[in-house]
């Protein structure tokens, strides 16, 4: 989600892409993302999401949560170590409370700096691709070899070189995978991984990547797509289902090895508009599995109920109607 700036036709037959993730469906939980601009810095005003609303989503079929976070709170030096204070108290509970939501409830761990550290560009011009593959290195010796929680290795980069940016990626794979971790990894492009320019754009690119376990399975791509006029998430009226984009991205995945992509971000507001739109693109998404794995609507977390775009629920336990309408129909289970 970004805080500054810019920020149904029916399936053919059946794929031939090997499911090896289950459907998935849930939530954004911000919080710990929380200040962070599109270029990069970090304000520290980061709030932690609530513990309760992973029980609340999963008893009503959620199995998916993404829960960002600002490298700078992490590592607070860059290329340093992880602040182990942070991610004991603060960001490994909320993780471990999302797991114990469900015995099917996965969580994506994202790194939420736009592929940037206080305004410059990993491995143009900022951060070395060494220090970006330091925080996965280091997240990977704690979090490795449990395939619940999916590595989301940057989101929405934007405005960069394209191929320097997929070298950067495969070198943050080589270091989760020579750290021992077996997790399924999430692949964004540029653009703020946008779901319609990733077949033109970062997608190419983003095929030569490779995995040193050897396949494609466990290496994902990782899309965003919102409904409002820009595409910025910003609004609070929709004026697409996004259902053709979709489809233009499901057809090239089948076309270069039935790879796989997942909606880590999308949403509108509480409006008429967003929940006929929102809800046409989500049974869309859980149409197309496997080829979409799922989808992560945007957002809950540590956001008040009146934040243009919320899914937060009441202090009463009730849903707001976005989550009512649009969302809790396609979640994965009934």
């Amino acid at each position: 989600m970004k805080y500054t700036g810019t920020t149904f036709a029916l399936l053919g037959a059946a794929t031939a892409v090997k499911a090896q993730l289950i459907r998935l469906g849930g939530v954004n939980t911000a919080g710990y993302d929380f200040t962070v601009y599109t270029n990069g810095s970090f304000t520290n005003n980061a709030e932690t999401p609530p513990a309760w609303e992973y029980a609340h989503f999963s008893n009503e079929g959620a199995n998916l949560y993404r829960i960002p976070f600002a490298w700078q709170e992490m590592t607070p030096t860059l290329g340093g170590p992880i602040n182990l204070t942070f991610f004991y108290e603060n960001y490994d509970t909320t993780v471990q409370a999302a797991l114990a939501s469900s015995p099917n409830a996965h969580a994506i761990v994202d790194l939420h700096n736009y592929a940037r550290w206080n305004g410059e560009i990993i491995a143009q011009g900022g951060p070395t691709n060494e220090q970006y593959a330091s925080i996965w290195s280091q997240i990977a010796a704690l979090y490795g070899n449990n395939d619940r929680l999916l590595f989301g290795i940057m989101n929405e980069p934007h405005d960069l070189d394209i191929p320097t940016w997929a070298e950067s990626v495969q070198y943050a794979v080589n270091a989760i995978r020579a750290a021992g971790a077996t997790n399924y990894l999430l692949l964004p492009g540029s653009n703020y991984t946008s779901a319609q320019t990733f077949p033109t754009g970062a997608g190419p690119y983003l095929l030569n990547v490779t995995d040193p376990l050897g396949g494609t399975e466990k290496l994902i791509f990782d899309v965003h797509k919102y409904l409002d006029y820009d595409n910025s998430g910003t609004h609070a009226e929709c004026v697409t289902n996004n259902t053709v984009v979709l489809e233009t991205l499901v057809s090239w995945l089948r076309e270069n090895g039935d790879r796989q992509a997942i909606l880590s971000e999308t949403g509108g507001g509480n409006t008429a508009s967003c929940e006929l739109y929102l809800g046409e693109e989500l049974a869309y998404v859980k149409s197309a599995y496997p080829s979409l794995v799922g989808f992560s609507v945007w957002a809950a977390g540590a956001f008040a109920t009146d934040y243009i775009l919320s899914v937060t629920p009441n202090a009463n336990g009730t849903d707001q109607p976005l989550w009512i309408d649009a969302v809790r129909p396609n979640l994965p289970v009934p």
